[in-house]
């Protein structure tokens, strides 16, 4: 029960269970926002207000107003939305370490594609998530604000520069993880540096009897709209890592490009409904053209490490399970029971694709992903899924047994 990889397990899914729940409690309440933003009524006598909007739910009714800079007076009671965000960025980022900083010989960097080091990885793993703040930070700041539709093209070609780049160090699955981790960093670091410190200069002149200055809402809003394109996007890429066809492909990259243009089409579409602009159904159609793309890409120009080149390979992190007693029993219990599904050319019906890209082919893959099989096959019954390849008992402890050995 208090076996280190077993708290470590019950850890990242503790974790992970509280960004999922900020996460939506962010998302919610940024689209709702921009939902009534855009949906306000600006007919009648609104009493200085820009706009109003009469709602129902849960039985009772609702009547929101919205002030452009704000009322003429401080109200008592002022709600501030910023903890949604906060707590969701922490929370990431503590997963991200728990996953990708820890396990990161496995999971982060890719040795076939360079000689880094974890620990040089760790160090690029954690410059992604500030350096595309910085650009983006001096875009907005600069005379591009001015031009929101080309702001939004330079942050594009950005992300695109960016994806590429990890894929250039890190494994598939950490490329898409940290490409959406770098867009959220950007999301959040709007609320923490440039929303909210605008929107406590209108509340302090308020409180002082000054008139507010307009653009800081201006600039609040440009930056909450940006937030809201990206929303779409990072939720595919936080996925992303339950689906080898996204990100273990020769082009994950340009499939994670075509997911931000996706999230564009999809948001313009519901915002544009919202500001009663009518129905813009064309975005659908693109949408679809996109993906039927992405999903050609997914297995376009497959080309990948054949098993010969990895048969007598076995990695660092896999030795001292290579070496442990029962290593060799273990790896023909597995290429029984296992590999029918986790190979690259995966024969059990129904199966396409190595789940979550798992290959277990060869002693170095196997010996690699040593806790994986012990917590999935050993502690716990979950692979092979409803038992389908009979594994026996005895079988499962030889694998504990194996693992307490290595370990």
């Amino acid at each position: 029960m208090f076996e280190l990889p077993i708290i470590w397990e019950w850890i990242g899914f503790a974790v992970r269970w509280v960004h999922v729940i900020t996460a939506i409690a962010w998302i919610g309440s940024s689209f709702y926002f921009i939902a009534l933003d855009l949906g306000l009524r600006r007919d009648g006598d609104l009493g200085g207000a820009d706009g109003e909007e009469w709602q129902v739910h849960g039985g009772g009714f609702y009547h929101v107003r919205k002030y452009l800079v704000a009322p003429s007076e401080m109200p008592d009671h002022l709600t501030w939305f910023k903890w949604e965000s906060y707590s969701t960025w922490l929370s990431g980022f503590a997963l991200l370490m728990v996953i990708y900083w820890v396990g990161g010989e496995l999971y982060l960097v890719d040795s076939h594609k360079s000689d880094i080091t974890l620990f040089q990885g760790i160090l690029i793993s954690a410059g992604s998530l500030s350096i595309g703040w910085l650009i983006y930070n001096f875009l907005c700041r600069s005379g591009m604000k001015e031009y929101p539709t080309l702001l939004m093209f330079l942050l594009f070609c950005l992300l695109v520069v960016m994806g590429w780049g990890l894929n250039q160090v890190f494994t598939g699955r950490a490329m898409m993880l940290h490409l959406g981790a770098f867009t959220a960093t950007i999301m959040t670091a709007n609320v923490f540096f440039i929303i909210m410190p605008n929107q406590r200069i209108v509340v302090a002149d308020l409180k002082a009897g000054r008139k507010p200055d307009p653009k800081y809402g201006k600039i609040a809003k440009l930056r909450s709209t940006h937030n809201n394109y990206l929303t779409l996007p990072v939720i595919f890429l936080m996925l992303s890592n339950h689906y080898p066809l996204a990100f273990a492909t020769e082009y994950n990259w340009v499939i994670a490009a075509l997911v931000f243009l996706m999230g564009v089409t999809i948001r313009h579409f519901f915002n544009t409904m919202h500001a009663r602009g009518g129905m813009k159904w064309w975005t659908w159609c693109v949408t679809a053209i996109l993906f039927i793309l992405i999903m050609w890409l997914s297995t376009a120009g497959m080309s990948g490490r054949t098993l010969e080149e990895t048969e007598a390979a076995i990695p660092p992190e896999g030795q001292r399970f290579a070496q442990a007693e029962g290593f060799d029993e273990v790896t023909d219990i597995v290429l029984g029971r296992c590999s029918m599904c986790h190979a690259r050319e995966p024969f059990f019906d129904g199966i396409h694709r190595a789940p979550k890209g798992v290959i277990l082919e060869t002693p170095g893959e196997i010996a690699a992903h040593a806790q994986a099989i012990y917590v999935q096959s050993g502690a716990t019954h979950a692979m092979p899924p409803a038992n389908v390849s009979w594994m026996e008992e005895a079988e499962r402890a030889k694998v504990v047994a194996w693992f307490n050995a290595g370990s």
